[in-house]
């Protein structure tokens, strides 16, 4: 009897390293990186996400490429936690792959609320 509550410790030791990890090893929308995590590489897009005519930077649009490989992670990190507290506006930033001319974006893909164009 003794042995269970050390046993329940280092469960609990486990899980909780497990969350500040941000989950298992390939267990999200972007593989081993949390959506946030992701999300910081977004930065150079910071302006394309705030405004619907701007042209996006080119190391902008390299970011979006290499994300959007994967559209639910490019979803997630756009939806993240990160991105609101940055004031990405997502109906904005939804648009940021065509304004990269994506040849390879998933047009009609569901993003929450917001669609692909």
């Amino acid at each position: 009897m003794a042995m269970r509550p050390l046993i329940f410790l280092a469960l609990a030791l486990v899980l909780a390293g497990i969350a500040l990890e941000g989950g298992a090893d390939g267990a999200g929308e972007c593989g081993k990186s949390s959506a946030d995590r992701m999300a910081l590489r977004m930065a150079p897009c910071i302006s394309a996400a705030d405004d619907p005519e701007s042209t996006p930077t080119g190391s902008c649009c390299s970011a979006v490429h290499t994300i959007g490989k994967s559209p639910s992670c490019l979803c997630a990190v756009m939806l993240s936690g990160t991105a609101k507290m940055a004031g990405i506006k997502p109906e904005v930033a939804i648009t940021i792959p065509k304004r990269c001319n994506m040849a390879d974006r998933p047009v009609g893909y569901k993003c929450g609320d917001y669609t692909l164009p």
